[in-house]
């Protein structure tokens, strides 16, 4: 089984498994409220006329940066034409260009970014309310803003929510020696969006001066970067890390990382071969014609930014251990069961783990000498678990024990809460049958704080009550940079909050089965 065939494999398999979870509702066409009523407010670029709906107010489709297309394909955001007709914002704009998954069919559409306001009712310029930015996840390879309906949050924590789309593959992180901005588009158009909020989010009832910038999984690391980015100094007042932690490595395939831009334009010179212009005199002119859907087609399953650039001079790992980032509040986590998603798609592509598979499993993905061994010797398989130990064997290395080495880093210098999403029984995202229960999986706290596609999951009575302490928590941690308040169980710092229905639970160390001194030890 060849590294190659099994990144494939596990890139599809996630994509399946999460597309059903988002794609229920067409991104691009959101249920909305039938008793939706106009509203208008006046921006710096322009008038956008939104929805108003029971208790709060939705803009979407506003554009943050103009049209990367043509010249500006691979190149820094511009401003937005202005215009001076009330524009229509009642529906989100088209997702970045992108494989088919999270959204139906994909996209091919360059003219993306756009993001989506969601304000309460009573959000004013005279009584504004803290923002939340959200940078959706995918690999840095799909996903959109527009995903993410954000009313729940809005509401019940009383505060302003943008959704943000970003150039996403080979469009957002192609490196080349000729690109002033190599590898680092896509993260360059979050600042831009947050240069917008600053600016602009006080006439739809947000505060600018408290903004909290937040993400899962590709946006959760994006988080990471913004962190470490001295473009991103004075952009946003706290972060919020789901599930992307900081010190993630490119040997560790399954959550997000960085890679060195020598790393990246190696990349973009293959990607440059495979679409016809390796040997074009000038390489990025000959890019700019390669129609989208043949870019998107060469292009990597997942894509990762590069650092040793002027937007990211370091890996994020690096900046956070030597105290090199913007030192604001945080809150970071990870779900119980993270690796269980991927395990249980490759066990269902035809790959299954057996004592006799294991090695060889373990091997494909920690091909360092020694490692195989020593990880198959602290995580035997027996006849009838081999899937989720595989699935533990993930969740440990790139997600649990990174994300506790982030917290320890972090809170060296900031004030950090940490949490583990541990409901057992979160609703599945996909309707498949799994191999195994995969418990609480990659994405699966996504459902508690926002409607995925635009349509509520089905949550148990206990689980809708977690949903509600979650949104306390996070906009509380927004609003005041502390997310206790009178009405949730106490989440003292330097401690895992364990989220599950009913049993919210502060503890010392992490859930005793994450193997972190093995992975410390094994580096």
């Amino acid at each position: 089984m060849s590294m190659q065939r099994v990144l494939t494999t596990l890139g599809c398999a996630l994509t399946a498994l999460l597309a059903t979870a988002w794609s229920a509702v067409p991104p691009t066409q959101p249920a909305r409220p039938a008793t939706a009523t106009a509203t208008t407010v006046r921006t710096h670029d322009g008038p956008v006329r939104g929805a108003a709906h029971d208790g709060h107010r939705t803009f979407e489709g506003i554009p943050y940066a103009a049209p990367p297309v043509g010249r500006l394909r691979w190149a820094p955001p511009h401003r937005p034409t202005p215009w001076s007709r009330v524009r229509d914002a009642t529906r989100p704009a088209s997702a970045c260009p992108q494989p088919a998954g999270e959204v139906p069919g994909g996209s091919t559409e360059e003219d993306c970014l756009y993001l989506n306001v969601t304000t309460p009712d009573g959000a004013g310029p005279a009584r504004p309310r803290p923002v939340i930015v959200w940078l959706h996840g995918g690999g840095f390879t799909t996903g959109a803003g527009s995903s993410y309906d954000a009313h729940r949050m809005a509401t019940r924590g009383d505060v302003v929510v943008v959704t943000v789309n970003y150039r996403l593959g080979a469009l957002g992180f192609l490196a080349h020696r000729t690109l002033p901005g190599s590898g680092t588009f896509g993260l360059a158009d979050q600042q831009a969006a947050l240069r917008w909020v600053r600016a602009e989010i006080g006439a739809f009832g947000g505060d600018p001066h408290n903004v909290t910038l937040a993400g899962e999984s590709a946006g959760g690391y994006s988080v990471c970067a913004q962190l470490a980015s001295p473009g991103a100094a004075g952009l946003f007042d706290r972060a919020i890390i789901q599930s992307g932690p900081c010190t993630g490595r490119p040997d560790r395939p399954f959550a997000p990382s960085s890679v060195p831009l020598s790393t990246a334009r190696a990349a973009g010179a293959d990607l440059a071969a495979k679409v016809g212009c390796g040997f074009a005199r000038d390489v990025p002119a000959c890019l700019r014609r390669v129609d989208v859907s043949r870019l998107i087609a060469a292009q990597d399953t997942d894509q990762q930014p590069a650092h040793a650039t002027p937007l990211l001079p370091s890996d994020p790992a690096a900046a956070i251990a030597a105290g090199r980032f913007h030192h604001i509040p945080v809150l970071i986590g990870n779900n119980h069961d993270e690796g269980n998603g991927w395990a249980a798609g490759i066990v269902q592509a035809g790959h299954p783990v057996t004592p006799d598979t294991w090695p060889d499993v373990v091997a494909t993905f920690f091909p360092s000498p020694g490692q195989a061994k020593a990880i198959a010797r602290e995580y035997p398989v027996h006849r009838t678990d081999g899937g989720p130990v595989f699935g533990t064997v993930i969740g440990d290395a790139d997600f649990a024990c990174p994300t506790a080495r982030t917290d320890s880093l972090l809170a060296a210098h900031v004030p950090v809460w940490r949490y583990e999403f541990a409901d057992e029984h979160a609703p599945p995202l996909t309707s498949s049958m799994p191999p195994f229960p995969l418990g609480a999986p990659h994405a699966s706290e996504l459902p508690y704080l926002f409607d995925l596609g635009g349509r509520p999951r089905d949550l148990t009575t206990a689980q809708h009550r977690l949903a509600d302490t979650m949104i306390d928590y996070w906009t509380r941690f927004a609003r005041t940079a502390d997310p206790n308040g009178p009405l949730s169980p106490h989440w003292p710092r330097q401690t895992v909050l364990s989220l599950a229905p009913d049993h919210i639970v502060p503890t010392r160390t992490t859930q005793p089965r994450h193997h972190c001194a093995f992975w410390n030890a094994l580096g």
